[in-house]
């Protein structure tokens, strides 16, 4: 349905604050809740656009977000992604991010992360040798303005080690786990996130470091999204990102 939809002219829908969806957001959605209804029509589903839906207190929850990418997309950039994670009495238990464009989906079962491609299923393998992290500056900032991830570019610590790069699709979240990226930052509540559920689950089973942007356990503390390829990835990172709170303005 994305693919189908890309680079029509689309029906948008305001959501505020420069926020919106497309005919194609709906559409996909659609898509993905007719097939979890007819499988598991006793499950629960919290989705983009259409909210919580199916049992109250359901054990089985969904979490659906079609298009991860929507401004790229509308503006016929091809850096989105399709997000769909299973969470089981509050943890993800298998979930999958599919690049539209790419005709690629990261898959894992809770247990290993794969890539399939042409019906062929590869392991995902972290490394941060790119020295690539994609750092996300889409609103809301819920720590600024003691944290901002766009100050981590203008940092002298940020590089040599490292070099920026900014997608704006939580599809950059699964890129650490197969490699292609060292690490992503993100500000912002992860609980219960459709945008960020899917890529998490694939990079804890790939052995990534995830953790919030303080280092503590997600969905506490000051919340935020560090996800690195390795410890020591994350401990450079880490180290700037607590030089920002340590400073505790705003410098832009």
């Amino acid at each position: 349905m994305v693919r189908t939809c890309y680079g029509k002219a689309l029906a948008r829908l305001d959501k505020g604050s420069g926020d919106f969806a497309t005919a194609a957001d709906i559409e996909a959605e659609r898509e993905i809740l007719d097939v979890l209804g007819a499988a598991r029509p006793h499950d629960g589903v919290l989705a983009e656009e259409s909210g919580r839906t199916g049992p109250d207190g359901a054990q089985r929850v969904w979490l659906v977000d079609p298009l991860c990418g929507t401004l790229n997309f509308a503006a016929r950039t091809m850096l989105a992604s399709t997000n769909v994670a299973l969470r089981v009495d509050g943890t993800t238990t298998v979930a999958a991010c599919a690049d539209p464009f790419a005709d690629e989906v990261f898959w894992t079962d809770g247990t290993r992360s794969w890539v399939r491609h042409g019906g062929t299923d590869e392991p995902l393998l972290p490394s941060a040798k790119s020295g690539l992290v994609d750092v996300n500056l889409d609103p809301p900032f819920p720590n600024a303005p003691a944290f901002r991830a766009g100050r981590l570019l203008t940092d002298p610590g940020f590089t040599p080690p490292f070099r920026p790069r900014v997608v704006s699709t939580a599809l950059a979240v699964a890129w650490v786990a197969a490699g292609r990226r060292a690490a992503y930052v993100t500000d912002g509540r992860m609980c219960d996130s459709v945008h960020f559920a899917a890529g998490i689950a694939l990079c804890r089973a790939a052995g990534c470091v995830v953790t919030g942007l303080h280092g503590q356990p997600l969905d506490s503390g000051v919340g935020g999204l560090l996800v690195a390829a390795d410890e020591e990835t994350h401990r450079a990172l880490s180290a700037l990102i607590a030089k920002q709170f340590a400073a505790g303005h705003d410098e832009f």
